[in-house]
């Protein structure tokens, strides 16, 4: 009985301060825009590297038609960040440094295990190899994930996410 009386406080601690996220000390590499509910700047969700790998970091391995055999990526789930920033919308629209945009249904994040990459191999992705950010999924885990739409939905160097 004290388990549950101790999971509702935090609950509703937690629905208390819902809304204001925590301000990124860092150069911010994300912004989150669009329908959600909690924001740290103007309207949005900015991020630097501290802030994402604070919402809990993944990895795991996969075969991709950028990288020669098997590959780790270390990253957020994306499921996990659209909770954080109290995502409303069925759709996300991803754009990258050079402005590439692709958009990828909320549902794949659950369905897939969808993550956002930092790392590579166990190493922090530079721009000019597909970082900082990169909408990774784990191919080798579903055979319907090889093909081309979940390799289009495979953004890199993102910079930008807003939910629809």
């Amino acid at each position: 009985m004290r388990l549950i009386i101790m999971l509702l406080s935090f609950m509703v601690v937690t629905q208390v301060c819902a809304g204001e996220l925590s301000k990124p000390t860092g150069k911010v590499l994300l912004t989150l825009t669009g329908n959600i509910e909690n924001t740290n700047e103007d309207g949005k969700a900015v991020f630097d590297i501290a802030s994402l790998e604070k919402l809990g970091i993944v990895s795991f391995q996969t075969n991709s038609p950028w990288y020669n055999g098997r590959t780790t990526f270390t990253g957020i789930p994306m499921r996990k960040l659209m909770d954080y920033v109290g995502a409303k919308g069925s759709v996300v629209k991803v754009t990258a440094l050079n402005d590439y945009t692709t958009v990828i249904p909320v549902s794949d994040f659950k369905k897939y295990n969808v993550i956002l990459a930092l790392k590579i191999n166990g190493e922090y992705m530079r721009i000019r190899d597909k970082g900082p950010l990169f909408i990774v999924y784990p191919y080798d885990s579903m055979p319907e994930l090889n093909n081309q739409l979940f390799y289009s939905r495979s953004a890199w160097q993102v910079s930008k996410i807003n939910i629809e």
